[in-house]
């Protein structure tokens, strides 16, 4: 296990302090999922708000018990490294593989959605060749930035986070004055009970909070990481849940949801913009490009983490050594770059397969499978850890952990049983987010029967932190 301490090494040299390690939650987190979701949304209805508001449960859960876990164990790849050391090395690589679809896949969705915004300026008319050309520039450019070195990932990160936050702030704030409660009715159109449409917009909702563990997946990166990853991720949680509530409130409010459910108007937050300024396209312009940038920022972030799951990995011998290397530059080059090519295949078979919201919803169901894997094993890591505990003394806040990691385990499950496309006819679409995961997880069979000689052991499981605020000494 890789293990970013501070005793002074090379591992505490990163290069995220707190409002880096920030950065790279909320920049993983608001991409353009949140931008699109309204679009994804409308085939349920403004029920969806209350799918999101679910979801973020889920999320602050999940963000809880990544925090608690990186007080005990701040080790680089996060999610793997907790199942590796919970479980064996056979779990180990299934986490690691799953997330590491999670990544490149989750790339594949953000690029296409991407593209509904680029395409607010060219290629009106959608011409798919002109879409997947758009969407491998919106992949490779983030790819060269991180093969580039660490500094300019984080400065990059740093600026596209704090431009993204403008048009949600504004829409959250400003666009709650202009909704119209006329627009919330009816409130389910999905023609489902309304405990089915949430089941199957938390699905959908789930895309827009991965990334809430990326700071603990990246530990190596992040300087003093006991107290910097759960500051982080708390922080940059709770404070993407907060602008992701009150947005997708007032887009509903503003925007009827027959039109947000066209085609046409799939760029939600840039129609709600424009409704908001009371017609012609300025404001629409400007919330576009405030995305293209937020989309371009959560491209260079996970760009980054597809890249260090499979270096933790390789250390440990579960990956192929390549992506264990670094290059001149101080990055794996060689999981940047088979990540992008993965995510480019990925992207252009949905454009080949099908059209509009059915592409990013597939890909985006995809990931909730991909990553609801990871999360679980993840929550059965600290259940399995934090009882140990409890045998052994009663320690501090054993009943408050125990619950979020239940909490945790539930969401997961849930997120893997509702990951089907419940609005199309075709059955290879309804269950095309499960195939495609599939596809991707025999791929990963040759890999592991190539490695499993060469892992070595897992480390012992280090005892829980009594002084968890308190830097380790």
């Amino acid at each position: 296990m890789a293990e970013a301490d501070d005793s002074g090494g090379a591992k505490s040299r990163g290069m995220f302090g707190l409002t880096q390690a920030t950065a790279l939650i909320v920049g993983s987190v608001i991409g353009v999922g949140i931008f699109n979701m309204p679009y994804s949304l409308a085939a349920f209805g403004p029920i969806s708000i209350v799918a999101l508001a679910v979801t973020t449960v889920g999320a602050v859960a999940l963000a809880l018990m990544f925090a608690a876990l990186s007080r005990r164990m701040p080790a680089d790849g996060g999610p793997y490294a907790y199942a590796r050391v919970a479980f064996g090395n056979g779990v180990g690589f299934t986490g690691a593989w799953s997330y590491w679809i999670t990544a490149w896949a989750g790339n594949a969705a953000i690029v296409t959605g991407w593209v509904y915004y680029v395409e607010h300026f060219v290629n009106a008319r959608h011409l798919a060749g002109w879409s997947i050309v758009i969407a491998l520039v919106g992949l490779w450019v983030p790819a060269a930035v991180n093969l580039s070195g660490v500094r300019n990932t984080g400065m990059v990160q740093f600026w596209t986070t704090v431009i993204k936050f403008v048009p949600l702030a504004i829409i959250s704030t400003v666009g709650l004055l202009f909704a119209d409660s006329a627009n919330f009715r009816p409130w389910n159109v999905s023609g489902q009970s309304d405990l089915a449409a949430i089941g199957g917009a938390m699905a959908i909702a789930l895309f827009s909070y991965l990334g809430v563990e990326t700071a603990a997946v990246a530990a190596a990166k992040v300087r003093d990481p006991v107290r910097n990853i759960p500051r982080a991720t708390l922080t940059g949680t709770l404070a993407s849940a907060v602008v992701y509530l009150l947005s997708l409130i007032a887009v509903f409010g503003v925007v009827p949801t027959a039109d947000l459910a066209e085609e046409a108007n799939k760029a939600s937050y840039t129609v709600a913009a424009n409704a908001m300024a009371g017609g012609g396209s300025w404001a629409g312009d400007l919330v576009a490009l405030a995305v293209i940038v937020s989309g371009f920022g959560a491209l260079n972030g996970w760009t980054m983490i597809c890249a260090e799951m499979p270096l933790a990995a390789a250390r440990d011998g579960l990956f192929p050594a390549s992506f264990g290397r670094l290059s001149s530059r101080g990055v794996p080059a060689a999981g940047i770059i088979a990540s992008t090519a993965f995510a480019s295949v990925a992207m252009v078979v949905s454009f080949m397969g099908a059209g509009g919201a059915t592409v990013f919803n597939t890909l985006v169901l995809m990931t909730g499978i991909t990553s609801a894997i990871p999360y679980g094993l993840s929550a059965l890591a600290q259940l399995k850890w934090r009882v140990r505990d409890g045998r052994r003394t009663h320690t501090p806040r054993l009943l408050r952990d125990l619950t979020v990691a239940l909490l945790a385990l539930v969401f997961s499950a849930l997120f893997i049983w509702y990951s089907r496309n419940t609005g199309e006819s075709e059955w290879y679409l309804v269950w095309g987010p499960y195939l495609m995961a599939g596809a991707a997880f025999l791929l990963g069979v040759p890999v592991y029967l190539r490695t499993r000689t060469r892992m070595t052991d897992p480390g012992p499981v280090p005892p829980y932190p009594l002084n968890p605020g308190r830097r380790r000494p």
